[in-house]
């Protein structure tokens, strides 16, 4: 051996005829089966090889190359073995100049078979499998960083080199499932020869090495071999691959794995739920590893493509019942019911975890993509919605919808409310929150919370109570910023309206109670100013004569309810303000009910089989808050306790008739009558008419008497209401009303005069006539 190398150095040109003398003799051997000859000059061609690196050796490695194609093809392991290790000693050889002609299609295809080795002999079966990994990450160290190898990465390779890996890293995992020791018999203890130890191993070193136009190649296959082996259910395979291609790839290449797995989700819309679900849940594995560095433009494409499975989900659960022929068993539809509850908990986590590792500035685009999907009533969405899967299914949807924004918008800190609530994602929230459905009610508070609550006071204020001392819960806030000033200013109005509407809900529970005493308390700490304090009380008070009134028969616990949640707010809030006698009077009241009716307050009325009175006396004014009292308390400076005095009235807008709920005010157009005998010299205001009340006026002809009653309230009521609230009503969007009446006027009302003059024709001749502006006489309907 040392002469012959010594020769083939000092003679690089004879390399060729010797590679092909080695290559003849090797050929007889093998067929003869004189394996210890095979074996001698197998290693002389190995030590040449090392040996020389002159230009002259492409000849030779031809030759090489022929001899281990010879032995792979062999039956005996042994040769296979020794062929296999002489090509991973040359892959391990740097080259200096690429190769033009020369291929490794046989040595893909060979290397693969032998890792899917059957061989009866388990240790035998081992060593032909490791050698056909190792064989295998040669051919990928050999190719990779050749520029002319690059066809490596075309399917028909990778569809024979990716699945030969996860084969051997799958059947370990059965090995470890089936409680056999992880390194099977014959195999060194250092756990180097353990076959699937190595294909994870090529594995990571063949993503690692995938540029951007070859990943979709590398991730097909694996996606293929999950679907042709059935390991989305369960899917701990599927996980444990996905997370060994996140962090091998390049960190900004993730966003074409989460592609390719959005787009295997679509494919399978059709199949069993659990095998989405097991999609789904590798979705969430990809997103929480690629959260953490770029996800690129594949945002809103994540969450349309969720959001339609999770659509779609809902259709087949709900969708499907009514056209499901009888013949079906309940169980089994129940158990279909449940599977696709897993495909939709998954799909709601992902949205969940993948929303709240975004930057805010994606998330607030987010939250609006998600709150678009939301079916609303009065949006086309929502008829959609409603035509396809019904009552039950919309609201399936919706709380599915609201369950995930409450994870995009936990720990979202938004500068400004403004930013964090614009009208387009508020509005439709609101519309929700006067559904008839606690449920939906709870999870509009919740979502509210996480965006109001900068300084994570929530947890503080947890469960509806009189906190003796506020001071010692250390809440934390900051002075009130002029945006958020100016937020009150625009939509305070409609957040009273919603919490004073939500407190009178007949099916409210504990929760709800709960939510809504947290909700005005973090009103308080992040957004309230003086101005805004006086609202906060005058809302408390209406709440309280609201429950006192009882004109809608509430349920009692509904309205002791209502009362122990204003006691729980007025104590907080008079703590937080810190004016003594405010506290003062407040504390009295609290005593004074403890002693004399507990079922006012939320130690007693939340609690399981509290007696509950049968009436609520009016008369008893020690124990209800007067607003007299408080305003005296707050008569200091910083608070215009003039407001104070107003009664809150809430607004009145086209939300109620848009969420089919009965607003306060139980009228579409509202009407003020004024009594002409009292008030002679002033013109009487016509009443609005509107197809509602003229369709109104047909069906209830017998009922003159209903009607002028609820006249008389309705102008009661719109008599004490507060100027800005009067205002906001005539200013408030998409009204139905205002519109119609401009078309009326449009066809009834003839132009008034103008100031350049009237035509006017008398005895043939036309005539102008110039009148003043103040001289023309207007109809009443048009004078504001």
């Amino acid at each position: 051996m040392e002469k012959l190398t010594f020769y083939a150095v000092s003679a690089p040109e004879k390399l060729d005829r010797i590679g092909a003398y080695l290559a003849e003799r090797l050929s007889r051997d093998v067929v003869r089966h004189r394996y210890g000859y095979v074996v001698i000059a197998m290693e002389a061609l190995d030590q040449l090889l090392m040996a020389c690196h002159s230009q002259s050796i492409k000849p030779f490695v031809e030759s090489f190359l022929h001899m281990v194609a010879k032995l792979l093809e062999s039956r005996e392991p042994d040769l296979q073995v020794l062929g296999t290790n002489s090509f991973v000693k040359f892959a391990n050889i740097e080259e200096d100049t690429p190769s033009y002609h020369r291929r490794y299609d046989f040595f893909v295809s060979q290397f693969s078979a032998m890792c899917h080795s059957t061989h009866e002999d388990p240790e035998t079966r081992t060593r032909i499998r490791v050698a056909g990994i190792k064989g295998l990450q040669g051919v990928v160290r050999k190719t990779v960083n050749d520029e002319l190898q690059a066809i490596i990465w075309e399917p028909q390779h990778m569809d024979k080199l990716i699945p030969s890996m996860l084969f051997n890293m799958q059947y370990m995992d059965d090995l470890d499932r089936a409680g056999h020791p992880s390194t099977p018999s014959g195999v060194g203890e250092d756990g180097e020869e353990n076959p699937a130890t190595l294909a994870e191993c090529c594995f990571r070193e063949l993503l690692g090495r995938a540029a951007y136009g070859n990943m979709n190649n590398a991730v097909r296959p694996v996606l293929v071999h999950l679907d042709n082996h059935h390991l989305w259910d369960p899917n701990e395979f599927a996980v444990s691959c996905f997370r060994i291609i996140m962090y091998s790839i390049q960190a900004q290449h993730s966003h074409h794995v989460i592609q390719q797995v959005l787009n295997h989700l679509d494919n399978h819309k059709k199949t069993m739920p659990r095998v989405r679900a097991g999609i789904v849940q590798v979705l969430l594995e990809t997103v929480a590893i690629a959260a953490k560095g770029s996800v690129g433009p594949t945002v809103l494409e994540v969450f349309n493509t969720l959001l339609k499975h999770l659509r779609m989900s809902v259709d087949f659960e709900l969708g499907d019942g009514s056209r499901r022929n009888s013949s079906t068993s309940a169980s089994s539809t129940r158990g279909k019911e449940n599977e696709e509850r897993i495909v939709q908990n998954a799909i709601i986590q992902t949205i969940g975890f993948f929303g709240g590792n975004l930057p805010d500035y994606q998330r607030a685009e987010v939250m609006m993509f998600i709150m678009g999907k939301v079916p609303v009533y009065g949006t086309p969405c929502h008829t959609l919605d409603s035509v396809k899967i019904g009552h039950q299914g919309t609201k399936r949807v919706q709380t599915m919808l609201l369950s995930s924004l409450i994870m995009v918008t936990s720990g979202y800190k938004s500068k400004s409310m403004a930013a964090a609530l614009p009208p387009p994602f508020l509005d439709p929230l609101f519309s929700i929150s006067l559904m008839e459905d606690s449920e939906l009610r709870q999870l509009v508070l919740e979502i509210l919370h996480n965006i109001i609550d900068r300084h994570d006071n929530r947890a503080k204020l947890r469960g509806i109570r009189i906190i003796p001392n506020v001071a010692s819960l250390k809440i934390k806030r900051e002075k009130i910023s002029k945006q958020d000033v100016a937020f009150m200013k625009k939509h305070g109005q409609q957040l009273y309206r919603h919490i004073y509407l939500g407190c009178k809900e007949e099916d409210n529970v504990h929760k709800n109670f709960e939510l809504l005493f947290t909700t005005l308390a973090i009103l308080t700490i992040e957004l309230a100013n003086e101005e805004v304090v006086i609202d906060l009380i005058r809302l408390s008070i209406a709440l309280q004569d609201m429950a006192l009134a009882n004109d809608e028969n509430m349920p009692m616990f509904i309205r002791c309810g209502v009362m122990a949640l204003v006691a729980a707010y007025l104590n907080f809030l008079s703590q937080m303000v810190a004016n003594p006698p405010f506290c003062q009077h407040v504390s009295k009241v609290i005593e004074l009910r403890n002693m004399d009716a507990p079922y006012l307050l939320p130690e007693h009325v939340f609690r399981d089989k509290c007696p509950l009175p049968e009436s609520l006396d009016k008369d008893e004014r020690l124990l209800y808050f007067q607003m007299l009292d408080m305003s005296e308390c707050l008569s200091g400076p910083g608070y215009n306790t003039e407001r104070l005095s107003v009664p809150y009235v809430p607004q009145v807008t086209d939300e109620d008739r848009l969420t089919r709920r009965k607003s306060y005010v139980d009228t579409i157009s509202l009407q003020v009558d004024i009594m002409s005998n009292n008030l002679p010299d002033k013109t009487q205001l016509a009443e609005e008419i509107t197809f509602e009340t003229l369709k109104k006026a047909i069906d209830t002809t017998g009922l003159e008497e209903q009607e002028r009653e609820k006249r008389r309230q309705v102008m009661e009521k719109f008599q004490k209401a507060p100027f800005e609230e009067i205002a906001a009503h005539c200013e408030s969007k998409a009204n139905m009303l205002h519109d119609r009446l401009a078309q009326i006027f449009e066809l009834t009302i003839r132009p008034p005069p103008s100031p350049s003059g009237v035509t006017s024709i008398s005895a043939g001749h036309t005539q102008h006539q110039s009148v003043p502006i103040y001289e023309m006489k207007f109809p009443d309907l048009c004078v504001y």
